[in-house]
């Protein structure tokens, strides 16, 4: 199995099934397996699984830990099915659409629309979306995976600052394309996003506008996990992103769209898969007694200092 690179990792937040539905998901989609699991304990949600995980070599990272957060359309994955880059697209489409549909629920139907011969979107028996699309073979190629945000209610008309914003944050990041709502689509605004991306170090992120009635939100079910070198780069990331105080913990953090971060050193992929359960659960009542992230308390807990 062949793994992107990523400094960004979606992170899903799961009830009791984060194995159970990452060993769904490496199932449904080629090319994917579980990289590690590992059993935290004695956590404010009790004993938890961090599943780690990869679908067609793109990374995820889910935690069981309790019924707090459930997944909505506000966050999505569009999976790109390239008939350049497979010759079995076509067939894959709707064999992966297929399994996603058990026991889940259509938000638009695998169909062809203006934008796509063959596009659907399906939130699966866990809750988690997914927008399936057949691309152009003419077109760029495109990445398989590219996690897709959803501006409503409060955070409506944001889609193009927040994309703005983000790019702003990063390094290694750039704004794509970006295509606007015309005249006569109410309730949506004229001007406002229908659809644009942006990248963020060297990962692509989608992110759109709906002004429809939804009873939805950005919440901590998905987040994604910034993987930094050192103290320094975290604390940057901490000081641009995090625009609520209150909600710091564990190196969460919540910016002004109301959208969650965690803000990780990379050598933590390390200390929470090791073998050794003593130093496991130091690191862990380390981390949970910390806000923003302390990377030299964390190594002294790993070392036993």
């Amino acid at each position: 199995m062949a793994v992107i690179k990523q400094r960004i990792v979606p992170h899903l937040w799961f009830d009791t099934e984060a194995k159970e539905a990452a060993g769904f998901y490496c199932s449904v989609f080629p090319d994917s397996g579980i990289m590690s699991a590992t059993r935290l304990h004695d956590t404010p949600s009790g004993d938890c699984d961090v599943v780690s995980f990869a679908l067609w070599g793109y990374s995820f990272m889910a935690i069981n830990a309790g019924p707090q957060f459930t997944f909505n359309p506000s966050v999505s994955f569009m999976v790109n099915f390239d008939p350049s880059q497979d010759g079995n697209a076509k067939r894959r489409i709707d064999e992966v659409w297929d399994k996603l549909s058990a026991g889940g629920k259509v938000l638009m139907p695998l169909d062809e629309y203006p934008f796509s011969e063959r596009y659907g979107w399906i939130q699966d028996q866990y809750g988690l979306s997914w927008q399936l699309i057949l691309t152009d073979p003419e077109g760029e190629e495109r990445p398989v995976m590219i996690p897709s945000l959803l501006f409503v209610g409060d955070v409506y008309g944001k889609a193009d600052e927040a994309a703005d914003f983000y790019v702003s944050g990063f390094r290694n990041a750039k704004r794509g394309e970006i295509a606007r709502y015309p005249a006569g689509m109410e309730p949506d605004k004229e001007g406002a996003v229908m659809f644009t991306d942006f990248m963020l170090e060297g990962q692509w992120f989608a992110a759109m506008d709906s002004a429809r009635e939804h009873d939805f939100g950005f919440n901590e079910a998905v987040s994604f996990m910034v993987n930094c070198e050192d103290q320094n780069e975290m604390d940057n990331y901490y000081e641009t992103l995090s625009a609520v105080p209150e909600a710091e913990q564990c190196g969460w953090i919540k910016d002004r769209y109301g959208f969650s971060w965690q803000i990780v050193p990379t050598v933590m992929g390390e200390m929470m898969q090791g073998q050794d359960p003593e130093r496991l659960d130091r690191v862990t009542q380390a981390l949970l007694r910390m806000k923003r992230l302390d990377l030299a308390a964390l190594q002294g807990a790993y070392d036993g200092k």
